[in-house]
């Protein structure tokens, strides 16, 4: 009689196995296990709804009240807070990094482009960094390398520029003692309530709709590279498609990993190469 093997395989170890997946190994353990946290299993649903209606009331009362609710120094001073007391080291660095790798792509584009345009200088190496306006000033730069691309001719040039794709040592202020320890997309709907409140109507539109663009992105790129590989990643969201009432951080994490992904084919294209060992072991 023959045998048959059943086999009981861990959806994370297939994950972190997967060969499609250009990132660093070490970055796709950071960001399973970020994942895998309970608040992540048991919290962020909830959260998930709960965050959307109290930003949808508050998106319905600013229209009858449009005048700026929360200065944009205390929504940033709120936001450092609760990311230091509230928000796990690995999430803090994976949102730290995203700031600086969105930087790296707009950079990247300005430098290999006829764009009268100067580099942007948005690069947070630490938590403190998030403040300041980081988070408008981010949604701004989408923008500002658009609008100069009026125009512009997007074509391959000579000799690609990868200038400027590094990432520095990043501050999530690890030693810092936290009352609970939430995974990021749990962070992103909390965080996503200030921040509706600190913006006016048109400014947090024009900062959702910012995520629209990530399809323009990687097709500006796919140009500019002359490779279709960043077509991948395009979703279909375009740019053209003006609706505010989406889930901001669902939309906002699958930004951060389609940042991550066109970064790391830059990297290799630069002739860098991400370790691809895997080696590692899941419960």
């Amino acid at each position: 009689m023959a045998e048959f093997v059943r086999s009981d395989p861990s959806m994370w170890e297939a994950i972190y196995a997967d060969p499609s997946v250009p990132l660093d190994r070490a970055l796709v353990r950071q960001i399973i296990n970020d994942q895998r946290r309970l608040s992540r299993r048991w919290l962020y649903p909830i959260v998930r709804v709960l965050s959307r209606v109290i930003v949808a009331l508050v998106s319905i009362i600013k229209r009858v009240l449009p005048f700026r609710w929360m200065p944009l120094r205390t929504m940033d001073v709120l936001c450092v807070w609760f990311l230091r007391r509230f928000v796990s080291p690995d999430a803090v660095e994976l949102l730290i990094r995203h700031f600086v790798i969105e930087t790296n792509l707009v950079n990247f584009i300005i430098r290999n482009t006829p764009v009268d345009m100067e580099p942007v200088t948005l690069r947070p190496e630490t938590l403190a960094g998030l403040g300041d306006h980081a988070v408008v000033e981010h949604d701004v730069n989408v923008y500002d390398v658009l609008i100069a691309l009026d125009k512009v001719p997007l074509t391959r040039a000579e000799t690609l520029d990868f200038a400027q794709l590094d990432i520095p040592r990043l501050d999530a202020e690890r030693r810092r003692r936290r009352i609970v320890r939430l995974d990021i997309q749990t962070a992103l709907c909390f965080m996503n309530i200030p921040f509706s409140m600190a913006l006016t109507v048109e400014e947090y539109r024009r900062a959702v709709h910012s995520i629209r663009f990530d399809d323009s992105f990687m097709e500006i790129l796919a140009l500019v590279c002359d490779d279709d590989t960043f077509r991948h990643w395009k979703l279909g969201g375009l740019s053209l498609w003006m609706d505010s009432n989406v889930d901001v951080p669902r939309m906002v994490y699958r930004h951060a990993l389609v940042c991550e992904y066109a970064h790391a084919r830059l990297v290799k294209l630069a002739g860098g190469a991400y370790p691809r060992n895997t080696d590692a072991a899941f419960d």
